[in-house]
């Protein structure tokens, strides 16, 4: 995971200067507090669709789990074009993610790629369970069990706390291996794009940025 660059772009005419990736992660943060408290900002009116029909301009990519109670939209109470979210199970990487966050790096111009993770992810207790078994699992959910795996083989898959500890340790690796795309390096190494990971809590709402 990267550090984090505040922008420094300040044209004395025209429209404001895109947000850094420090201004982003705030941008998130402070909406996903929005959430929380119950006061967001922004709701599903078609007016605010319509609005952005002509164009984007989001400020970040959300790479998150596909499961069902986790819409970044509202989570982080954002309206239509500020966020691009790329869902799969356990949040895992194939070529078609990585493909779509390096689109929104060089083609959108995001400054910012949040991992998020949730708690009670149940690709990672299905695949902590895989482990402890031996069990193979068919297909893609295959794929999904040998993406996650590794993280669980490293915290132990026998200890009680083995899916929330191996699905932070997934958070972590997946915001690692994002770096390596050379795209995303290339923006993080000039400064203009933070690559972090955070944990999502399904029973109160909150988003924790891993330490």
């Amino acid at each position: 995971m990267t550090p984090l660059a505040a922008s420094t772009a300040t044209p004395p005419d025209g429209p404001p200067p895109a947000p850094g990736p420090a201004e982003a992660l705030a941008d998130l943060l402070a909406g996903n507090r929005r959430f929380v408290d119950r006061r967001p900002r922004y709701g599903h009116d078609v007016r605010a669709a319509t609005a952005t029909a002509d164009g984007q301009e989001p400020f970040a990519v959300v790479v998150g789990c596909l499961d069902s109670r986790l819409p970044a939209e509202s989570i982080f109470d954002q309206t239509f074009g500020s966020i691009c979210v790329v869902r799969s199970g356990g949040h895992v990487l194939d070529r078609a993610v990585v493909g779509s966050v390096e689109f929104a790096v060089s083609g959108l111009g995001v400054a910012l790629i949040m991992v998020l993770g949730h708690e009670r992810c149940g690709a990672v207790a299905a695949t902590v369970e895989a482990v402890r078994t031996g069990q193979e699992l068919p297909g893609g959910m295959g794929y999904l069990i040998n993406e996650i795996a590794p993280s669980v083989r490293e915290v132990g898959a026998d200890q009680p706390d083995a899916p929330a500890l191996a699905m932070r340790r997934h958070v972590a690796r997946t915001a690692a291996r994002l770096e390596t795309s050379e795209i995303v390096a290339a923006a993080v190494a000039a400064g203009d794009v933070a690559v972090v990971g955070a944990v999502y809590d399904l029973a109160t709402g909150q988003v924790n940025l891993l330490t």
